[in-house]
């Protein structure tokens, strides 16, 4: 990875969940768990029935809220209060990963499909508070989901960030195909890589990544 590629870059943007702590913490697994049970009783359907729906409305719509606010106009603020109403004993404090990220030149910034509020939990569950300029969740996107061009929209002109100076870091593959297109790079994190001409960078290691940066 040459350091130069990211010379350039005034705004770094990271995803949240499974980017920001490792996959292994298994906080989703709580909040999937969380879903299907809301899903059970919004729609009045079985845990086998509901389980499909989440994972169906995923696959379709970017996340289950936009498939519940699609087809069955449900209110985002309940369900997301209650679906990230969950324990972070799981994460842990990285200093050396703040120290990296608080080297980073310009601005950074989180920006995920979670809320605000949940973000603000794992960051300081991850000893990571302070390092961020501003942190944007779903309802910043008016609860349209990444990977749509229009929620990277809101939130990038909230901001008002340059997308051409800035880079983004995500462990969906899907969700980096638009600010690929609006001029970003893009940084994969995750364990296993994944080929496509939206993303120009992958890791396993957020902070061996970053390290090599500012280093």
């Amino acid at each position: 990875m040459p350091k130069h590629a990211f010379s350039h870059v005034n705004t770094w943007v990271f995803d949240l969940d499974n980017t920001l702590y490792p996959p292994s913490a298994r906080l989703f697994d709580q909040i999937e768990q969380r879903m299907t049970h809301w899903v059970m009783n919004a729609l009045d359907v079985d845990h086998a029935r509901a389980n499909y729906l989440r994972k169906h409305y995923w696959h379709s719509y970017g996340t289950t809220l936009a498939g519940l606010m699609r087809e069955h106009d449900m209110d985002p603020a309940p369900y997301l209060h209650d679906v990230h109403n969950i324990s972070f004993d799981a994460l842990a404090p990285d200093p050396v990963l703040a120290d990296r990220i608080r080297a980073l030149p310009g601005r950074r910034i989180i920006y995920t499909n979670g809320t605000a509020p949940y973000a603000e939990k794992v960051v300081a569950a991850r000893g990571l508070t302070d390092l961020f300029d501003a942190i944007y969740g779903v309802e910043h996107a008016q609860f349209l989901p990444k990977p749509e061009r229009a929620a990277f929209e809101h939130v990038f002109t909230a901001d008002k960030l340059d997308a051409t100076k800035a880079v983004m870091f995500e462990d969906d593959p899907r969700n980096l195909a638009e600010p690929h297109a609006m001029g970003m790079g893009t940084v994969h994190v995750a364990a296993e890589p994944e080929a496509a001409d939206h993303i120009h960078f992958h890791t396993d290691d957020l902070s061996a990544f970053l390290g090599r940066i500012t280093g």
